[in-house]
């Protein structure tokens, strides 16, 4: 995966398939300490202790017909390769939080990516599923959830176009305000 919004997409696809209803995913800049931190949590069925010591190997897999489980290690990797790390805390009947840390400015970070269409995707594929999105930047927080639409969508339409285009144009009105707002606090 050359992005973190492919790894971010397999993990969440990981807490779907794990039973979850709600789906966290928090991105965090902070230029200060030269580190990106993305955090991801579900409500799903969670690990038990010796899952959990297993989970990052990728010749482990809880999916029924595959051999390999490349997702959680592939994520390690990826933040050891940048001067970060990864730590998952998870316990049955409670769910999973994974928390991968970042370089910010190290040369072998990968982008982050489009995490406009990987929410998306996310939001088609699981329309029964709460998702919360955070972006934090030095201090500077957007946040969007699919609960903030479910009232004017009604179940099973998210995946319309009309609705599509909506969630893209939230998205991204966020994230460019975010960014303005990190550009205004520099300048200041």
């Amino acid at each position: 995966m050359l992005e973190l919004s492919m790894h971010i997409l397999d993990i969440v696809e990981n807490s779907v398939a794990a039973g979850a209803t709600v789906v966290s995913i928090s991105i965090v800049e902070n230029q200060k300490r030269d580190a990106l931190c993305i955090e991801i949590k579900d409500n799903g069925r969670g690990m038990d202790e010796a899952m959990l010591r297993k989970s990052p190997d990728p010749f482990i897999t809880t999916k029924k017909g595959k051999r390999v489980g490349l997702g959680l290690s592939m994520l390690s990797e990826a933040s050891r390769k940048s001067n970060g790390e990864m730590k998952i805390n998870s316990a049955p009947g409670e769910g999973t939080e994974i928390k991968a840390t970042f370089g910010l400015t190290h040369l072998d970070r990968q982008p982050v990516g489009d995490m406009i269409e990987t929410m998306i995707v996310l939001i088609i594929g699981h329309s029964d599923v709460e998702f919360v999105y955070h972006h934090d930047k030095d201090g500077n927080r957007f946040t969007w959830s699919t609960s903030r639409i479910q009232d004017h969508l009604g179940n099973g339409l998210r995946s319309s176009s009309e609705v599509i285009e909506f969630i893209r144009k939230e998205l991204q009105e966020g994230l460019n305000e975010l960014e303005s707002s990190v550009i205004d606090n520099n300048l200041i």
